[in-house]
């Protein structure tokens, strides 16, 4: 009977097995899970690099290690040390990972991919928004399955964030090879695209159709990808949702290595450290506690040499094909100003032309130029730029669909991320009252997005047409119940906005 019973044990372990998908990865071997009905395999928490602590904290991605027999990727991994996601704002706990484990081990991805493999997929590659101090990639409305039943790859990355993902620092910067520190996060992303360019091919993927996507800070990061030498020829097209970084924001200064190296030894001198080694043995929750230090990426001298902006002007950026824009309502801000404040503000960012901003963006459109300041301008700026200088296409979107609400509470028309799970096929995942023209435009932009990943064109059969942007025409594809092409509506206003921040 105890042979038998160990027989049927040995059975069932081995029948598991081989129902999991299995796939040989240059470090080893995983297992992942299978889902018959959509015909979709998905992978989760493969490791990408060794654990950043201890030494490896504040350093560039290292390798992972290689193991024996099968690992199993069948949840995800822990998301990046930050401050305990909770619900604010527009961000109900759909748009957060509120039971998620946090810790620095925290460099892993996943892969969801369609089971016929006859021929090679493309691959987009999803990079989380939080403001570069939170988020994490196991978000519901960052799902791949939908995207995979499109017939391409989706993978998402884990990079750190906050102060264990930007510190800069003398002393980190002198043992640095390449002499610089900070922007950790920039490297742990382009860490994660090699690791697609060695791997994706187990999994059925194209390495040579590569594009990556990101929304908000991950559109930043998309943004400062797109001009490092250290991402050239990993990725051949990038979308771009509500983030940039091209032009000095009246926001947020840009800062030299200087200054981020003195913002560092600010931030270890106020935890009453004298070294990197004490400084590397705090707890995370002492270093996540503290403030300053460097939290968003900036201009290094390594992995960005010069400035965004200097890069697209000199024609050295990754000259890839971009498919960007924002939200109707892309702002992040609180009640509006009384009128002599938001006098004042403008006075200060603009100086003399204020008056002129002003009439442009009367005090009852404060949330118009909020939106264009933190992310309509960046996002128009670097379009008409890479048509100066490259030779790949643009194709811009203005998503304006008043996301559905239960009441005002939960109404804040095309809010920041509100595109998301539309854009992905996610809107089963977040609990709004649906309607049918949600669900088709979810379709809509979910075909022009894996569209743009497999040809570098969102256009496709039964599709409105999305005409390329122009510097002349700027014909914009308006994503609402009813989509159609016209010309950026902000215009004019963007335009000033640039003539003030050149």
């Amino acid at each position: 009977m105890k042979y038998i019973f160990t027989c049927l044990v040995l059975a069932l372990t081995y029948t598991s097995i081989a129902q999991s998908p299995i796939v040989q990865t240059k470090s080893g071997r995983i297992a992942g899970l299978s889902n018959p009905e959509t015909k979709i395999n998905k992978f989760l928490g493969i490791p990408f690099a060794k654990t950043p602590i201890g030494d490896l904290r504040w350093k560039a991605p290292q390798a992972p290690e290689a193991w024996t027999g099968i690992r199993d990727t069948k949840s995800f991994s822990a998301s990046p040390f930050q401050n305990k996601p909770a619900p604010f704002m527009y961000w109900s706990s759909e748009f957060l990972i509120p039971e998620a484990p946090i810790s620095e081990d925290c460099l892993y991805l996943n892969v969801w991919a369609p089971q016929n493999t006859k021929q090679k997929k493309a691959v987009l590659v999803y990079f989380y928004g939080g403001g570069f101090r939170s988020g994490g990639s196991a978000c519901p409305i960052y799902d791949g399955e939908a995207t995979a039943q499109k017939d391409v790859i989706f993978v998402s990355i884990n990079y750190r964030v906050g102060v264990f993902g930007f510190l800069a620092h003398p002393e980190l910067s002198a043992e640095a090879p390449y002499k610089s520190s900070g922007n950790y996060a920039l490297l742990d992303m382009i860490a994660g695209l090699q690791w697609i360019q060695a791997n994706i091919e187990a999994f059925g993927g194209d390495p040579q159709k590569v594009t990556i996507a990101g929304q908000s800070a991950g559109a930043f990061a998309v943004n400062f990808l797109c001009a490092s030498p250290l991402a050239k020829g990993l990725f051949k097209g990038a979308i771009a949702e509500s983030g940039g970084s091209i032009l000095p924001s009246p926001i947020r200064p840009a800062i030299t290595r200087q200054q981020a190296e003195e913002l560092g030894t600010k931030f270890a001198t106020d935890l009453h450290v004298t070294s990197l080694a004490e400084l590397r043995k705090l707890p995370d929750e002492t270093i996540q506690k503290a403030a300053g230090g460097l939290s968003a990426p900036y201009t290094d001298g390594y992995v960005m040499p010069i400035s965004i902006r200097d890069t697209y002007l000199q024609g050295k950026q990754n000259d890839v094909a971009l498919l960007m824009g924002w939200n109707q309502d892309d702002k992040l801000m609180g009640k509006p100003a009384a009128l002599d404040v938001y006098k004042g503000q403008l006075s200060s960012r603009y100086k003399l032309k204020a008056d002129e901003v002003e009439a442009a963006y009367p005090v009852t459109k404060q949330g118009d130029i909020n939106r264009d300041e933190s992310f309509g301008v960046q996002v128009h700026s670097w379009a008409k730029l890479q048509n100066k200088s490259g030779k790949a296409p643009v194709f811009m979107y203005n998503f304006n669909r008043a996301v559905p609400g239960y009441d005002a509470s939960t109404t804040f028309g095309a809010f920041h991320t509100g595109e998301v799970p539309y854009a992905y096929g996610n809107l089963a995942k977040v609990n709004r009252p649906w309607e049918e023209t949600d669900r088709k435009l979810s379709n809509q932009m979910l075909s022009y997005f894996t569209n743009f990943t497999k040809t570098n064109n969102p256009n496709g059969a039964s599709l409105p047409n999305w005409p390329r942007f122009e510097n002349e025409g700027q014909q914009t594809q308006l994503l609402d119940i009813q989509v159609e092409s016209k010309e950026l509506p902000a215009r004019k206003s963007l335009e000033l906005l640039e003539s003030l921040l050149n």
